[in-house]
C-alpha cells in the first residue's frame, strides 16, 4: 500500500517509534555500533565481575568435596591399594606414606559415587534452566540456584555422619540447584553482550569457575589440616557461607536486562540495545532447535571437553595422593595449578577470538574453529604423553597441568558459539548442550572408580587419560565438520514485517500507529524508494 499525506511521520520519529514499542530487533551494520566514547566501566561490566564471582563461587561449591574426601576417608582400610606407595618412588620431603584416618571407610567405588552424585541433579535442571531464564529473567534463578548450593554445602558434614546415603541424595540435590546456573547466565548474556564483546565478556565471566578451582583446592586443604571447625567440615562451612553472601550482593545490584536497569547510563543501553536489539518473548523452535547441525557441533565439543575437564577435576586429587604421592596440602596445591592455566586460557581466547572477528581476519566461523582445535587437540596430546613421563612426577605435573588448562581455550569456541548462532534462545542452547556434557560429570569417575578400584596404579590411570584423549579428538572433529557462526534462520521468529521504503516523510500516522498495535508488525525502513508497506 502507498501511504497518503495526511498527519505524515517523518523518519526521525518513525525511529522513535520503533524503539519505544520495542518491536524491531535492530539488525543493521553491527560493526558501526560502537561503546560510549570515554566509558571505562559500565553496568554490563559490573555484571560481568557480579557473575565472575558467582561462578567463582559455583566451583568452590562443587569441587571442595574432592579435597575434602581425602580427609574424609580412613585410607587404612584401604589395603587393596597398597601398591600405590610403592610403584613409585616417594621424592617429596612431606611424609607422603603416612596414611589417613579420616572417619569414613568408603571404597573408591563408592568415592566415584559420591562425587558423581552432583551431576545426576546437574543434568535435570539444565534444558528448563536455560528456557526459565529466557521467560523469567536469568537474576533470580542464578542466584536461586547458587544460594540452594551453598545452603546444602553448609549442610554437608552433618548429612555425611548421618547417612551414605543421604549424602548422595544431598549431592544430587544440590545438582538441580546448581544446574541451572550456566544456561541462566547466558539467557542474561543474551540481553547484555554486545556483538564484539560476546567472547570477551562470556570468558571472563565463566572463568570465575577456574578461579574458583585455583583458590579452594589449596585452601580446602589447608582447612582439611587445620583444626578450625574440625578440620574437614570448615571446607563446608567456610564455602556454603561465602556463598549465601555472595546472593545477598547479587540480588542488589544486578538487573536482567538494560531497560529493566535503574543506574545504567543512557549511552551504555543504546549501545547494548542497538548491537542486540530488543527481544521479544516468543515462541521457542524446539524442532529446529534439536535439528540444528551446528548446534550438535557445539554439544559434542562440549562434551568432549567436559570429559577432560570433570574427570580431573573430581579424581585428581585422588591421583596426586594415591600415584604421585603428594600429601593433602601439597594435593591442594598442585590439583589447583591446571585450574589456574585455564583461568588464564579463558581469559585469553576471548581477547584473541574478539581480536580476530573485530578486524575480519577470520570469520566468526572459523575464529571459532581455531581457537576451539586449540583447546581440544592440545590436551589429548598432552594426556597422551603422560605415559612416556613414567614417575617423573614433574613431568606428569607440568603435561597434565597444560592438558586441563589450555582446555580453557574452548571459551572463545563452541563455549559462546551459542551466543552466535542464536542470541535469542542462548539460554536453551546452554541448557540443551551442557545437559549432554554432565554426563561425564557422573560418567568420568564412575570409569576411574571402575579402573581403579583395588587396582590403583600408573598403568591403570593411563586408561583414564587415554579414553580422555579420545573424546578430546572426537569432539574436535565433530566441531570443525559442522559448526557455524552465523545467526540461524530459526533465531528471529517468523512474524508479520511491516516495511516501509523511501524517507517516511508521506506516512500517516494513524495508520503505523494501528498497524503497530494491532497486527504485531515489525517495522523496516529503506530510504530511497516510494513509501510502502508490506507483509513477510
Amino acid at each position: 500500500m502507498v501511504a497518503s499525506e495526511s498527519k505524515s511521520l517523518p523518519t526521525d520519529s518513525l525511529k522513535d517509534l520503533d524503539s519505544s514499542t520495542e518491536k524491531t530487533r535492530l539488525l543493521g551494520s553491527h560493526h558501526q555500533i560502537k561503546p560510549p566514547e570515554g566509558e571505562c566501566f559500565g553496568s554490563r561490566h559490573v555484571l560481568a565481575f557480579m557473575a565472575f564471582l558467582g561462578f567463582f563461587n559455583v566451583y568452590c561449591l562443587r569441587v571442595n568435596l574432592s579435597v575434602a574426601l581425602v580427609a574424609m576417608v580412613n585410607s587404612t582400610k584401604s589395603a587393596a591399594n597398597e601398591s600405590t606407595s610403592t610403584e613409585c618412588p616417594v621424592t617429596h620431603l612431606s611424609n607422603t606414606t603416612e596414611k589417613n584416618t579420616g572417619e569414613f571407610n568408603w571404597s573408591e567405588n563408592t568415592q566415584g559415587q559420591i562425587l558423581g552424585a552432583f551431576f545426576y541433579g546437574y543434568i535435570l535442571t539444565q534444558i528448563p534452566g536455560g528456557w526459565l531464564g529466557e521467560k523469567i529473567g536469568g537474576k533470580k534463578l542464578f542466584g536461586l540456584g547458587v544460594l540452594c548450593t551453598a545452603v546444602l554445602t553448609l549442610l554437608t558434614p552433618i548429612v555425611a555422619r548421618w547417612s551414605l546415603g543421604g549424602l548422595i541424595a544431598l549431592r544430587v540435590i544440590e545438582g538441580i540447584g546448581e544446574g541451572v546456573t550456566f544456561p541462566a547466565m547466558n539467557a542474561i548474556w543474551g540481553h547484555w553482550a554486545p556483538l564484539w564483546e560476546r567472547s570477551k565478556l562470556s570468558s571472563f565471566t565463566y572463568a570465575g569457575a577456574q578461579l574458583g578451582t585455583v583458590f579452594s583446592m589449596p585452601l580446602s586443604g589447608i582447612l582439611c589440616n587445620s583444626d578450625f571447625l574440625g578440620g574437614w567440615p570448615s571446607v563446608f562451612y567456610v564455602f556454603g557461607a561465602l556463598g549465601c553472601i555472595w546472593f545477598a550482593v547479587w540480588m542488589l545490584v544486578v538487573h536482567d536486562t538494560p531497560a529493566e536497569h535503574p543506574r545504567i547510563s543512557k549511552e551504555e543501553r543504546e549501545y547494548i540495545e542497538k548491537s542486540v536489539g530488543v527481544r521479544e518473548r516468543v515462541t521457542t523452535p524446539w524442532k529446529s532447535i534439536v535439528t540444528s547441525p551446528p548446534l550438535w557441533a557445539i554439544t559434542a565439543s562440549h562434551f568432549a571437553n567436559n570429559w577432560g575437564y570433570y574427570t580431573m577435576l573430581t579424581c585428581l586429587p585422588t591421583y596426586m595422593k594415591n600415584i604421585l604421592h603428594f600429601n593433602i596440602q601439597e594435593d591442594g596445591f598442585i590439583s589447583a595449578l591446571p585450574y589456574l592455566v585455564c583461568w588464564i586460557s579463558q581469559n585469553s581466547s576471548g581477547q584473541i577470538a574478539d581480536f580476530l572477528r573485530r578486524r575480519h581476519i577470520f570469520s566468526t566461523k572459523n575464529t571459532r574453529k581455531i581457537v576451539n582445535s586449540v583447546g581440544l587437540l592440545t590436551p589429548a596430546i598432552l594426556m597422551c604423553c603422560v605415559q612416556f613421563a613414567g614417575c617423573n612426577s614433574t613431568a606428569v605435573v607440568v603435561m597434565l597441568t597444560f592438558a586441563v588448562g589450555l582446555g580453557g581455550f574452548c571459551m572463545g569456541g563452541f563455549n559462546v558459539n551459542h551466543l552466535d548462532i542464536a542470541p535469542n534462545y542462548a539460554g536453551t542452547l546452554m541448557g540443551f548442550t551442557n545437559m549432554f556434557a554432565t554426563i561425564p560429570g557422573f560418567a568420568g569417575p564412575a570409569i576411574v572408580g571402575v579402573l581403579t578400584d583395588s587396582n590403583e596404579t600408573r598403568h591403570q590411570w593411563q586408561y583414564v587419560f587415554y579414553i580422555s584423549a579420545g573424546v578430546y579428538l572426537f569432539g574436535c572433529i565433530i566441531f570443525n565438520l559442522f559448526a557455524d557462526g552465523e545467526e540461524q534462520d530459526w533465531n528471529t521468529p517468523k512474524r508479520d514485517v511491516l516495511s516501509f521504503h523511501g524517507n517516511g516523510k508521506n506516512v500517516p500516522y494513524e495508520q503505523i500507529q494501528q498497524e503497530i498495535n494491532n497486527q504485531n508488525y515489525t517495522i523496516n525502513i529503506t530510504p530511497g524508494s516510494p513509501a510502502s508497506s508490506q507483509r513477510s
